[in-house]
């Protein structure tokens, strides 16, 4: 079983860089909390993903505080850059992950562009 920061750099440097391995990941429970929306399960969270990266191309994402762990849960910064139909794009988010029988079971997520 990966440790908790382990599955968090997973989460970052294979599901969101575009892998579809959120069934690998996240429980079948799993929600997503957004601010306009709330997403289930590990297929539609991999769809979400997928449309993000339909979006943007060459898009990437790095790791730049963290993963914290504390308990059940996962904290992390990232900065994501890729190309849209405007141009360049770079945004930034945190990440907060919880983890129950070694998988995320919960995340809540703020993004802004920069």
């Amino acid at each position: 079983m990966m440790t908790h920061k382990e599955l968090y750099e997973q989460w970052i440097n294979r599901l969101w860089a575009g892998e579809p391995v959120a069934a690998d990941l996240v429980a079948e429970d799993f929600v997503g909390h957004w601010p306009d929306r709330e997403v289930h399960g590990p297929a539609e969270l991999q769809a979400i993903i997928d449309q993000t990266h339909r979006m943007l191309s060459d898009l990437t994402f790095e790791i730049e505080l963290g993963p914290l762990v504390d308990g059940d849960f996962v904290i992390g910064r990232w900065v994501g850059s890729g190309k849209s139909e405007q141009g360049p794009m770079r945004f930034t988010g945190n990440d907060i992950l919880r983890v129950a029988d070694g998988r995320f079971a919960e995340y809540w997520t703020g993004t802004s562009t920069s």
